[in-house]
């Protein structure tokens, strides 16, 4: 027996050493297509236990049978079967599985596979987040997402675009999304969020996405998931970059020479006196008298040319003395001034650095998963006293305590400062940098000189600048008196800063198997200090010897969410079941004060003055959201799917007895090509789906307490008193907006071609307006439901791969959106007027009518030149159109509207060997956009006004007896209303931009794993690189008056200039 034992160990043994024999070690590294390092992915030898993951530099070692196979998987690349065939060394190169990239997405309350989903969404990933080099995740969608329009009212560092989703819901109400942060709604400043930390952005877009969210979904609904670890090797990236900023936007083509001004100036007079019956030699000798003269008398107030006594600035052939000498001395009481124009654009505006990093660690274990990140980003703006500085740090964690139970929370931080001009924003504000230096005459002084030339200062050793004050030799500068933009944006402090913080909590429980609760818990806070100072020195607050005010502003939600799914596969039936529900609130506080006469400009708080120039006043608003909510999905053999969704939500923004709204939505979508009368296609076509949703939302967005009557005290010879601050309506309630989906999804010839085709039709109904009253009641207006409205379109998706082999790969894309927008329904209040057989009511320059497009111009049509070159307007007698020479006597015309046919994005990216490249741009065909802008350099000086303002090159144009078929009128002084509104400056909104351009090399793994090194790639990148319009200085993207409703109806000069940004940066990881 003992033998037998013996024997038998014996045996054992020999075949154990026999087969370690047989195994050997074998060791690689596992890179992607780009020969980039994989780190964490699994590397098993098939059939066995055996098995290992890769480090940060991709490398792998084990012991493995002579004759195994190794099995390499990774998500979101394609599994690899290599056989070792007694080989020491195997390298692996992995390739993206497109299809397993794009199979999960995020959605309401969790994740779907794409497949299964009915509704219509679109997913942003993180490399093309990271690429947009942009401080806010927003303007990453610029040209991206079918669907989805972008724009700005200002470029400033820091400023937050104008996000609209298929077309305009309401007239009056709010049209923004509802975002989403890691599944819980976020209200705050969108520049809080750190790009570097986003994994995603998903837009949902339909009523089978977007119904759950009830009272807020209406507007679509913008999901960001964070990142987390990907592997269970810790991961250390690090990303540097450096960059310059620049004015993007060009200015008008503008008449720079002071010369050429002056001698435009002088024609306009010249015309003027001899219209006033002077003869050629009096009307010359009388222009040249007033030409620098007051207002008063016509002139410009300023010379800023000598020429020698006895001879005239301007010749008889209209043109400037050639022995004028550009610098003229002035002595006024006893001081000698020199007069020299300046370049105001030319000093305003500045190139500046934009500099940022980041840093993040990441790692797994079986049970966990880490991510922690730091950034920092400083960004200057194009002017002084213009800029973004954040700090922001991230931390997520997730940890499987059982095998029933997950906790997990995710906090993120952020600090900022932010220096703004003081008049941004404010349209043709004198405090407005952009407005003044692009609008001012080039005559005119910035600064105020001695008789050497040199730059004078006050007692208090401030630099002195002309105000047209009379500060200046005397001199009183015509246009905008009593102001200068670039010394506003230099003495005048507009600063904010504060904290942000945003943070969710979770814990999942598994239980009977088929079942999951998970409870969500999410905070956010930020806190706001903003100061203002007007300085002391100058400008219209001198005589208070300055003002400071103080703003503290204080915004805290909290959201809980609680959710019960249930799962179930029973053949080929799969059933997920959801119901949950969510409870929000909003509390917002501001504190304000100012005061007056201040002690010194370095000391800018309260305490620093000493007049109090306004009582404190504070307030809080808060809002509260309920709802209950569920949803039921059904698949069968992964061919057919059904959707179906439903939520009951409470506003308090409605009375009580209105506050409950229903909202729904039922989907569903069929794989075509997974049946069997499609197996003839199988070689060719690898997907075909068809889709269909159709559901209800709610808006409620119009402001709190809209349903009450809300008072504000007042003083009146001491006592007190009540008076009317809004007037309430108790019956208002649920906007809703009802939405149609439907469309194809195809991929064909390995997904080398792949696309959507979607159709849309949202309609709104009880739309949420402004309802006007009889001022006498004590109010102008008050909310009511009235109105319907409709935006239907087409929505194309393409993508194309023309090349994807080992070490190239070549792709493109383009999207399309055609978008038709209807005011379907009106008020009989509200249609007061009737045009073109259509009735509405006018707002501006807008006609809001029934059967219109919302913005529809409603304006005098311009008829051209009359015989004597003045601006005529069409009018009309009866049932015929003429024209007359008098505004007033001109009628009102529908002329177009401001939404465009087409809008959409297209770009390419190319990868290979190591290198690659990308360049996206943004268009807009059609609509129409007016372009005060250029009215207001086209302008004719009169009595009241436009008196040294600067003129467009094309008022050299104008029509004059020696040029008769001009369309531009004569430029004479003293015609009125010659550039009043009309449809002469509605003006083509196309664009086409170069969005961005990026440049960049991976160094070969080879290489950089020597110095420990996984990854590192050097890369340049150009943001805002150019754009093409219908006129130099027209960016329709831009506005200084955006409609509060996101579209750009005018556009101006006056508005901040979007900023280009061309960086150079490192990425490394460890």
């Amino acid at each position: 027996m003992v033998r037998k034992i013996v024997l038998s160990l014996i045996a054992v043994l020999v075949l154990g050493l026999y087969a370690f024999a047989q195994n050997k070690q074998v060791s690689g590294t596992v890179s992607d297509a780009n020969g980039n390092p994989v780190a964490g992915a699994t590397v098993m030898v098939d059939g066995t236990s055996i098995g290992t993951t890769t480090n940060a530099a991709g490398q792998y070692s084990l012991s493995a049978p002579a004759d195994g196979t190794l099995s390499v998987t990774f998500i979101g690349y394609v599994g690899q079967q290599l056989p070792i065939a007694g080989k020491s060394r195997i390298d692996v190169t992995m390739h993206e599985d497109t299809q397993a990239i794009d199979d999960v997405i995020v959605v309401a309350f969790g994740t779907s596979k794409k497949e299964a989903f009915t509704g219509s969404a679109t997913v942003i990933k993180a490399d093309d987040i990271a690429k947009s080099q942009q401080s806010n995740v927003a303007q990453s969608l610029a040209g991206k997402v079918a669907g989805v329009q972008i724009s700005n009212e200002s470029g400033k560092p820091g400023a937050n675009p104008i996000v609209r989703i298929r077309g305009f819901s309401s007239i009056n109400a709010e049209k923004d999304p509802l975002w989403i942060v890691d599944g819980t709604p976020y209200e705050g400043d969108l520049n809080n969020l750190n790009p570097n930390d986003i994994e995603s952005m998903t837009v949902l877009k339909d009523a089978a996405s977007n119904a759950l969210y009830g009272a807020r979904g209406a507007n679509g609904v913008i999901m960001i998931t964070t990142k987390k670890a990907r592997g269970q090797e810790a991961t250390i990236s690090v990303d540097a970059k450096w960059g310059v900023n620049s004015r993007a936007m060009e200015s008008y083509d503008y008449i720079k020479s002071p010369a050429q001004y002056y001698e435009t100036y002088y024609s306009s007079l010249s015309s003027y006196y001899r219209s006033q019956g002077m003869s050629e030699s009096a009307a010359h000798a009388m222009a040249n008298k007033n030409l620098a003269a007051s207002k008063n008398d016509g002139g410009l107030g300023y010379m800023v040319y000598s020429v020698p006594d006895g001879q005239s600035v301007i010749g008889t052939n209209g043109k400037l003395n050639p022995n004028a000498t550009l610098g003229n001395h002035i002595f006024y009481n006893g001081q000698d001034y020199l007069l020299t124009p300046d370049d105001w654009e030319d000093i305003a505006f500045r190139s500046s650095m934009r500099q940022e990093y980041n840093v993040s660690v990441s790692g797994a274990t079986d049970r966990s998963t880490f991510y922690a990140s730091f950034g920092y980003l400083n960004n200057e703006g194009i002017t002084e006293n213009s800029n973004m500085e954040r700090y922001t740090a991230r931390l997520k964690a997730d940890y499987q305590a059982k095998k029933w139970l997950k906790v997990g929370a995710n906090a993120g931080y952020a600090n900022f400062t932010y220096n703004s001009l003081s008049g941004d924003g404010q349209g043709n504000s004198s405090a407005n940098i952009f407005a003044f230096t692009t609008s001012v005459a080039p005559i005119y002084p910035l600064y105020v000189r001695d008789g050497q030339g040199n730059i004078m200062k006050n007692d208090a050793g401030i630099t002195m600048y002309d105000y047209g004050d009379g500060m200046n030799a005397g001199l009183t500068r015509p246009y905008m008196p009593n102001a200068n933009g670039l010394s506003d944006s230099r003495l005048n402090t507009n600063r904010s800063e504060g904290n942000a913080f945003n943070g969710t909590g979770f814990f999942d429980i598994l239980f009977l198997k088929d079942f999951k609760f998970t409870f969500n818990a999410g905070i956010s806070l930020d806190e706001t200090r903003q100061t203002t100072v007007q300085n002391p020195y100058y400008g219209q607050f001198a005589g208070e010897n300055g003002i400071i005010g103080k703003y503290h502003t204080r915004d805290f939600s909290h959201n809980l969410q609680q959710i019960l799914n249930y799962t179930k596969v029973i053949g080929k039936h799969n059933i997920n079941v959801m119901l949950g529900h969510e409870y929000y609130q909003r509390r917002q506080y501001l504190l304000y004060g100012s005061t007056a006469n201040m002690f010194s400009p370095d000391n800018d708080e309260l305490a620093g003055a000493v007049i109090d120039k306004q009582g404190a006043t504070s307030y809080v608003t808060t809002y509260n959201n309920e709802g209950y909510f569920g949803r039921a999905q059904y698949d069968y053999d992964g061919k057919y799917f059904a959707s179906a969704s439903y939520r009951r939500d409470a506003s308090s923004r409605f009375h009580p007895s209105h506050r409950w709204g229903n909202f729904w939505s039922v989907g569903a979508a069929w794989i075509v090509n997974k049946e069997n009368f499609m197996s003839g296609t199988h070689s060719w076509l690898d997907m075909l789906k068809v889709k269909a949703s159709i559901g209800s939302q709610g808006n409620d967005k119009i402001g709190n307490y809209r349903y009450v009557d809300t008072y504000r005290l007042a003083s009146s010879n001491g006592e007190m008193s009540v008076a009317f601050l809004q007037k309430g309506n108790p019956n208002i309630t649920w906007e809703t907006n009802t939405n149609f989906n439907a469309g194809i999804e195809f991929g064909v010839l390995q997904n080398r071609i792949s696309g959507s085709i979607e159709y849309f039709n949202r309609k709104t109904t009880d739309m949420l307006m402004a309802f006007p009253s009889a001022p006498s009641l004590g109010y102008s207006s008050y909310y009511a439901n009235v109105g319907d409205m409709s935006n239907k379109g087409i929505e194309i998706d393409l993508n194309f791969t023309p090349i994807r082999s080992k070490n190239v790969q070549w792709d493109i894309s383009v999207n399309l959106t055609h978008l038709k927008n209807k005011i379907t329904l009106l008020p009989p209040e509200r249609r007061t007027l009737q045009v073109d057989g259509y009735n509405g009511y006018t707002s501006g320059i807008y006609f809001y009518g029934q059967d219109l497009p919302m913005y529809t111009f409603y304006m005098k049509k311009y008829a051209g030149v009359s015989e004597d070159g003045r601006s005529m307007w069409y009018k009309n007698e009866g049932d015929t159109r003429t024209t007359t020479t008098e505004y007033s006597e001109a009628d009102d015309y529908l002329c177009g509207n401001a939404i465009p046919d087409l809008f959409g994005g297209f770009g390419t990216s190319v990868s290979f060997f190591g290198f690659d490249f990308g360049i996206n741009f943004n268009y807009q065909i059609g609509g129409k956009v007016y372009d005060s802008g250029y009215a207001a350099a086209m302008s004719v000086p009169t009595s009241t006004g436009s008196i040294g303002v600067n003129w467009h090159k094309d008022m050299l144009k104008a029509w004059t007896p020696e040029n008769p078929n001009s369309n531009i009128p004569r430029l004479q002084y003293g015609d009125l209303n010659a550039t009043d509104t009309s449809d002469r400056f509605l003006t083509d909104a196309s664009y086409l931009t170069l969005q961005n351009i990026n440049f960049g090399y991976t160094l070969p793994s080879k290489f950089t794993q020597k110095f420990g090194v996984g990854k590192l790639r050097i890369y340049l990148a150009c943001e805002n690189v150019f754009y093409w319009s219908k006129r130099k200085g027209l960016d329709p993207r831009y506005a200084d008056n955006t409609d509060s409703q996101g579209v750009l109806g005018t556009a101006n000069a006056a508005t901040y200039s979007p900023i280009r940004t061309i960086s150079g940066g490192i990425n490394i990881q460890f």
